[in-house]
């Protein structure tokens, strides 16, 4: 048995213990793992998913969402959640992902405690640990399990054992929530989200399979991969994604140069606003 089997092994044993659970599920790599071995342990009767509905989660997601748990033969429920009406989310300070996630989990665990579900899990993995993630705390303040990361199953191994289950998620790039395309200080709202939302939907229209649209107010920055580059400076591409961001009320469209980089926002904050 090598070492990414004997970590499932072990991941196995802990879904064992908790006999029923909620699988607070995104449709992404990590919750969609969780969720398929969640049933192959438990089976689909002792295994419920929930998916927070909020401008924060792009049309596509939730499409893709609805597909996983339809094909995992799970049942789906769509809670929506309130965290534009926090303040402090709005305000998107360094520790927004905190108070973004705690309105999310908080509104699965009550719907999961009304349907007598003792366990809430999210699909946090080992290398989460390493990464600045204030949602980190909020899955600990709530007291969330995390068996992905507790099996110190890493992104790597958890694409390995996708792969082995078929899943269709194996090899899908990362896409974390629309408000973590804003940048820092600037307030969080629904039109903001629609506009980053719609910029993504230029990009993967053109065939881009990997990137973000940064909000910097007026400016979009636009990541993709160092070897796509070229292919966004082509001169009918870059056309067609200056003339459509700028219908969506970006006033100038930059190219980061530095290529796609998953937190990149990250990098405006110092290790104080960080530890606060």
């Amino acid at each position: 048995m090598n070492e990414t089997a004997q970590k499932y092994d072990y991941l196995k044993k802990q879904l064992q213990a908790y006999g029923k659970v909620t699988v607070a599920f995104s449709g992404g790599v990590d919750s969609t793992f969780l969720l398929k071995s969640c049933v192959e342990t438990l089976g689909t009767e002792n295994v419920l998913a929930c998916i927070g509905i909020s401008p924060s989660l792009a049309q596509h997601q939730l499409e893709q969402a609805r597909e996983a748990a339809k094909l995992i033969g799970v049942e789906l429920i769509e809670l929506p959640l309130g965290e534009l009406e926090d303040p402090n989310y709005q305000a998107n300070k360094a520790d927004r992902c905190f108070h973004c996630k705690s309105c999310q989990f908080r509104t699965i665990q009550e719907y999961a405690k009304e349907r007598e579900i003792e366990h809430t899990l999210c699909g946090s993995n080992f290398d989460d640990k390493d990464d600045y993630r204030p949602g980190n705390m909020a899955v600990k303040a709530l007291g969330i399990k995390t068996p992905l990361m507790d099996a110190e199953l890493t992104k790597p191994d958890i694409r390995e054992l996708s792969r082995q289950f078929g899943l269709p998620t194996a090899e899908l790039p990362a896409s974390p929530c629309l408000a973590s395309r804003v940048a820092y200080g600037e307030s969080i709202t629904e039109e903001k989200l629609h506009q980053v939302e719609q910029a993504e939907a230029v990009l993967r229209s053109l065939g881009f399979v990997e990137f973000r649209v940064r909000h910097h107010g007026k400016i979009a920055r636009i990541e993709v991969p160092t070897v796509d580059i070229q292919k966004v400076v082509s001169e009918s591409v870059r056309q067609q994604i200056v003339e459509r961001m700028k219908e969506l009320g970006f006033q100038y469209i930059s190219l980061d140069l530095q290529g796609f980089r998953s937190g990149s926002l990250n990098e405006t904050l110092s290790e104080d606003e960080k530890l606060r």
